[in-house]
């Protein structure tokens, strides 16, 4: 299937490793040019290097997502040296968990003001991307954490407030044809991530996260990666406003 991203441009946060990176490799898959922001300024020239080598135009920088000023004039540059925006992934997260305030504080900085941020600074950008083309889109990643908890924990209710958010910015924007949508993993396994380390730390608990999985498996990051692609493209030119659940069955509600 033709997704019709071929000469878009697509900003991805957190781009650089796991999800966020397969995420901007499979835009450029799709010949999107593709803008990318972490804080490693090694990871960033690499992922820069090798989208290039995949044919399209792409732009990086350092950032941290915590710094508000920073983080809007990265995606103004992205849009100005890329020609545009189509397409705006906020991916970055803090990844921290706990009741602790320092906890809080870091995922509203960054999960939820990172989106919000980057939403306002690309928002002429998107707009007159779906003028001219039809369709644009803003595409956050959450987590099936936001429908999951025993405990209080930042990392759940700020997932949560994520999906929301985008509810109401869908709404919002529908007239404009500029589409808001969430996805939300399940647990996902690549070596220098989260699981990665717990199986390498915590073998017993991995084993026991892998059982509670119909599937018996956890995601790729490629796999993440695909349903968001898909989700931002032409080609869901009338989904706007949902929460795409990528977790293998794991969760059980139902959800409406």
């Amino acid at each position: 299937m033709d997704l019709q991203l071929k000469g878009k441009t697509a900003v991805v946060t957190g781009g650089t490793r796991g999800i966020g990176r397969s995420i901007a490799d499979t835009f450029a898959d799709e010949g999107a040019n593709v803008a990318i922001c972490a804080r490693n300024a090694d990871q960033v020239a690499e992922t820069v290097k090798a989208l290039e080598a995949k044919g399209v135009k792409a732009f990086g920088q350092v950032v941290d997502i915590a710094d508000g000023p920073a983080l809007q004039a990265f995606i103004v540059k992205a849009g100005e040296t890329l020609g545009g925006i189509d397409v705006l992934v906020s991916n970055a997260s803090a990844l921290v968990q706990g009741n602790g305030e320092s906890a809080w504080q870091a995922m509203f900085n960054i999960d939820i003001l990172g989106a919000v941020r980057t939403f306002d600074a690309a928002r002429p950008f998107l707009e007159k991307a779906a003028e001219t083309h039809g369709d644009a889109a803003f595409i956050i990643t959450s987590s099936i954490s936001a429908a999951e908890t025993d405990n209080p924990d930042a990392y759940g209710a700020m997932k949560a407030a994520l999906i929301h958010y985008a509810k109401g910015v869908a709404r919002q924007n529908a007239s404009k044809k500029v589409r808001c949508n969430v996805v939300s993993p399940g647990t996902v396994y690549f070596d220098d991530g989260v699981w990665g380390r717990v199986k390498v730390g915590m073998p017993g608990f991995f084993d026991q996260m892998i059982q509670r999985n119909p599937t018996g498996r956890m995601a790729t990051p490629e796999e993440v990666a695909a349903a968001t692609v898909f989700l931002a493209s032409p080609r869901s030119a009338f989904t706007t406003g949902i929460n795409m659940i990528v977790d293998g069955a794991i969760s059980r509600r139902a959800n409406f």
